[in-house]
């Protein structure tokens, strides 16, 4: 009978201190690894990001091309230029008192809607009230009526008291639509400002007004820039209301205007793209000077204080 023995080496006295093996375990069943920004190739932005610039400056640069060529002319590029479409939309089509008509439209909506939702927003975020939550409903489903819908109502409305062909009838109407969106946003701002910091002004003496005035509202400026630019772009651009309720040529807007560019039988195509370059530009320089405030409106949720 044999008997076998194993002999194991002792280990060396550095070996209790050397560094582990690499684990070549691969990774789990449905593990993914996930690529730091770093890993990924910069054509993998910047090709999408190539793709969608295109779709969305063609149509702009198409339009600006037909406004500043000469008529007549099939040139991809807007040289020699003329100023001749808009000379003739701004006088002949009396696209100047268009201009200036949206342009109170817009700036009377943006003031009203902003004051009074400014209100409507801070009694929904500070007060309990019974109806309070069937109000918020009401305000919500009234964004899924279309406006055409009650285009015959208001009709007879403003035609019983007087107001068909006025101007004041388009900036109630599109103050009364932009309302409940604009009140329920402003309502989000103002719960995302402490409570406590208009208690402690109540402390110092202040009243609920001059609470809100010196404490709240100062934190309000970047959502109220974003409600009150979304609803001068809404009255900017909305075209039923002016046409159903303004008459004379000399009260219409812009989108009005933009219409009777289109005939019949043929399209002015110069005219109608000197047109729109003029409908567009407006408001493109409004979002350029507040872009900074209006996306800090929409992230809004950390105060300072």
């Amino acid at each position: 009978m044999t008997t076998e023995t194993t002999l194991t080496a002792a280990p060396s006295p550095g070996a209790a201190h050397a560094a582990p093996p690499p684990d070549r375990t691969p990774p789990a069943a449905g593990r993914r690894h996930r690529r730091s920004w770093d890993e990924i190739p910069r054509w993998q932005i910047y090709l999408p990001l190539g793709i969608y610039l295109v779709f969305t400056l063609v149509p702009f640069y198409w339009i600006l091309l037909f406004a500043v060529r000469p008529a007549g002319s099939t040139s991809l590029v807007p040289w020699p230029m003329t100023t001749a479409h808009f000379e003739k939309v701004w006088t002949e089509r009396s696209f100047g008192v268009f201009f200036q008509n949206s342009l109170l439209i817009g700036v009377a909506v943006l003031v009203t809607t902003t004051v009074v939702a400014l209100a409507g927003g801070y009694a929904l975020a500070r007060f309990d009230f019974r109806i309070k939550k069937g109000f918020m409903l009401a305000l919500l489903c009234s964004q899924f009526v279309p406006g055409a819908l009650l285009l015959v109502p208001l009709f007879q409305i403003f035609a019983e008291l007087r107001m068909i062909n006025s101007i004041g009838s388009v900036i109630i109407a599109e103050t009364v639509f932009q309302l409940p969106l604009s009140m329920i946003l402003i309502s989000g701002f103002i719960r995302n400002v402490p409570y406590s910091l208009e208690e402690a002004a109540w402390v110092d003496g202040c009243n609920r007004f001059h609470a809100f005035r010196i404490v709240v509202l100062p934190l309000l400026r970047p959502g109220l820039v974003a409600v009150g630019s979304f609803a001068f772009v809404h009255a900017w651009n909305h075209f039923l209301f002016a046409l159903m309720f303004l008459s004379s040529q000399s009260k219409q807007t812009i989108p009005v205007g933009l219409n009777t560019l289109m005939g019949a039988d043929s399209v002015d195509l110069g005219a109608l793209a000197a047109g729109g370059v003029i409908a567009a530009v407006p408001v493109v320089i409004v979002f350029a000077f507040i872009q900074k405030w209006l996306v800090t409106g929409f992230s809004a949720g950390a105060v300072k204080g």
